[in-house]
């Protein structure tokens, strides 16, 4: 069996708004292993974007663990949570978040120097990265040259090439239509999969949740696995 990448137990979680108290999470219980792809579907509204939040650090449950290869994470400090994700967490969204004033290369380089990659090794394994999404003739090109496809392609190559331990993906395919979101996926699952990644990813796409190692579906603040 793969080595359990991320273990989160009993997750909750409440959003208050004035006397408005909105529970997300009820408990929530996942566990995600190398080399695997993980699907959370669910309604609109159900939790799945807060989820994905507490997973990679960006926020913080009520209550219930948090644990990357055994070690606690919902204890850490803003510095270490920082540290923790560069180190070892790739994100990859609806919206491909490209720097705007930045080629695709350097945008792909930009977490391996922030990492302290040197420009030489960050530009290699950018280039290289680029290459296996097909955009080797776009290195040079911004965002706003770029269709749809090729933006988002970017984006995962931005996620991987630090070759991190798990990527978490909010609705990843979301800005494509079906030809571009299919082959988007296969790449992004490949490369993954060649590297021993985990991916964690939230769709409403059920034809590509089905094609993921395991699917588990989230319903008022509750998860199941299918």
């Amino acid at each position: 069996m793969n080595d359990i990448i991320l273990e989160a137990r009993d997750l909750t979680k409440t959003y208050r708004e004035g006397s408005v108290s909105t529970r997300v999470l009820r408990g929530v219980s996942l566990t995600a292993y190398s080399g695997s792809t993980t699907a959370i579907i669910g309604r609109s509204g159900s939790g799945k974007s807060t989820l994905l939040h507490i997973l990679g650090t960006l926020d913080s449950p009520d209550s219930g663990s948090v644990k990357f290869r055994g070690s606690e994470l919902t204890g850490l400090g803003d510095r270490q949570k920082a540290a923790f994700r560069s180190k070892n967490l790739g994100f990859v969204y609806q919206f491909h978040h490209l720097l705007a004033d930045f080629s695709a290369l350097e945008n792909v380089m930009m977490p391996l120097l922030i990492a302290g990659v040197t420009l030489k090794d960050a530009r290699a394994r950018a280039l290289e990265y680029l290459s296996l999404v097909g955009l080797d003739e776009r290195i040079n090109s911004r965002p706003s040259e770029m269709s749809g496809g090729e933006r988002q392609r970017a984006a995962i190559a931005r996620a991987l090439c630090p070759r991190p331990s798990l990527i978490l993906a909010d609705e990843p395919t979301g800005n494509l239509d079906a030809r571009n979101a299919n082959a988007v996926f296969e790449l992004f699952t490949s490369l993954a999969k060649k590297d021993g990644t985990s991916i964690i990813m939230v769709t409403h796409d059920n034809l590509l949740a089905g094609r993921c190692d395991r699917i588990l579906t989230i319903s008022d603040g509750v998860i199941s696995d299918d």
